[in-house]
């Protein structure tokens, strides 16, 4: 029997070994899409207690929690840290198979060189021996950054920010760490939504005009990306329903436009031919400006009314989407290409029914302007564990070029997920090494050697143009 998480955790073969602490395990991160405040990465922040780094704000712990019954004061209450993180403890030893099972214990293993078991007798050593680790000065959040290999984090942002602590962070030379903006103009896009002609406010407001019509939308978000480009934007990001294609006249938009902001309600149909037209303008910009375009789609949001209406958002209750037609998606792309303004673009769908379709779309769009210039992304939310991980790489093996694959993020709000990566960079070395210990690939270290360093860190430096280095 296998010791629990050693260091050949997760990795079955002698190949797989060979492969991980060889050449993935020393790689460097580029965690090109995440939620973390820049604000805390410029005022170097230091946590009082693991729970404000393992709970606040991570609605993963949160479903798993409530799963087991926990009352929500323990989960967002007004609970004590001491009692939210005992809460947690006792919730963990009953996550079998969950992910978070391994990622909680990989970060008590690199960050607080605890190789013990979190349950809920060991909670009260584990919340000392953390607290303890957290008040060194080499667990403010730059450190924690530093020491887990990282060269270049994204944010995700609003068009409308006013990027004021990139800014600080770009004048501030004792940080080596790159942080750039990601331009997530969700709210620019969502004209069903009961905000949207104040939001439309805040968007002239940043872009200094007034916003009235889809041509100043249009403009005013010109204006933005010119912003966000000089601050070293080079990806944007969009959550979406589903990647919808109903065209319509400029006309017809300017008329939903004008309906909506005088106080009408848009039909669905109206709503995405709106939405079309938008992504079809942002994917030409974004072409134009070499940045990469990230569509996220899949998810139902906010399916329990009565927590939305206590919590608000990304609080636990979101669901995977089962509609999400592949057709359309290959008629935006399409639309694209036929001017010659198909962006770099990188496609993930919340239900990994939807991993081969996207792996037949993107053989549809690849050209010599880029290595799989159309991706799909590494397995999303609800899917990135281990069969999440294995079925979508499988997939996109079997129907594109694995190799050029841009690999793992940490789509995370805590400072401590860069143990996703190497969560993800174990199963890519076992699924590879069983694959080449099976007969199915000749075991030529010199390129599976180059294909574990690219899918890890050096794909993803080519594939956005950050002007990093690659790992050699």
């Amino acid at each position: 029997m296998k010791q629990f998480m050693d260091k050949d955790f997760l990795l079955s073969t002698e190949t797989a070994k060979e492969l991980f602490h060889g050449y993935a395990e020393g790689t460097p991160i580029l965690d090109y899409h995440c939620h973390i405040d820049p604000k805390e990465i410029a005022e170097d922040r230091k946590f009082d207690n693991i729970t404000q780094v393992w709970l606040g704000g991570d609605h993963y712990k949160w479903r798993l929690m409530r799963s087991n019954g926990v009352d929500e004061k323990y989960i967002t209450g007004d609970a004590s840290d001491r009692e939210k993180f005992q809460k947690w403890a006792e919730t963990l030893e009953r996550g079998i198979g969950n992910p978070l099972y391994h990622w909680s214990h990989l970060e008590l293993q690199r960050y607080f060189g605890y190789h013990g078991v979190l349950n809920k007798e060991t909670a009260e050593e584990v919340w000392n021996l953390c607290n303890a680790k957290l008040a060194e000065d080499g667990m403010s959040v730059r450190n924690i950054i530093r020491q887990s290999g990282v060269t270049l984090i994204c944010t995700t942002d609003d068009p409308v920010d006013s990027l004021k602590w990139h800014q600080v962070l770009k004048e501030d030379d004792t940080f080596d760490v790159q942080v750039f903006p990601a331009w997530r103009p969700d709210k620019a896009n969502g004209i069903e939504k009961p905000g949207f002609a104040d939001y439309l406010k805040e968007l002239g407001k940043a872009a200094d005009m007034e916003v009235k019509t889809f041509a100043d939308i249009k403009e005013a978000l010109k204006k933005r990306m010119a912003f966000f480009d000089e601050m070293g934007c080079r990806a944007s990001d969009h959550a979406l329903e589903y990647v919808m294609y109903v065209p319509a006249s400029e006309e017809e938009i300017e008329a939903i436009v004008a309906k909506k902001l005088a106080g009408g309600t848009v039909t669905k149909e109206e709503e995405l031919k709106y939405k079309t037209a938008f992504m079809i303008f942002v994917g030409r910009e974004y072409s134009r400006l070499g940045w990469v375009m990230q569509l996220h789609y899949g998810c139902k949001r906010d399916n329990n009314t009565p927590m939305f209406d206590r919590l608000g958002p990304d609080t636990g209750y979101d669901c995977i989407n089962n509609y999400a037609p592949s057709g359309q998606m290959a008629d935006f792309l399409n639309a694209l290409n036929m001017t010659g303004e198909l962006p770099k673009t990188i496609i993930y769908s919340l239900n990994p029914n939807d991993d081969e379709a996207i792996g037949t779309i993107l053989g549809c769009f690849q050209d010599s302007s880029a290595a799989a210039k159309i991706q799909q992304g590494s397995a999303w939310w609800f899917n990135d564990h281990k069969t999440g991980m294995t079925k979508q790489m499988t997939s996109l093996a079997n129907l594109g070029a694995l190799g050029n694959f841009v690999g793992m993020l940490t789509d995370s709000r805590s400072f401590l997920s860069y143990t996703r990566h190497e969560y993800f960079r174990r199963i890519l070395c076992d699924l590879l090494g069983g694959w080449v210990e099976n007969g199915e690939y000749p075991k030529d270290m010199k390129v599976l050697s180059s294909i574990v360093k690219d899918i890890s860190y050096n794909n993803a430096v080519r594939y956005f143009g950050f002007g990093l280095e690659v790992a050699k």
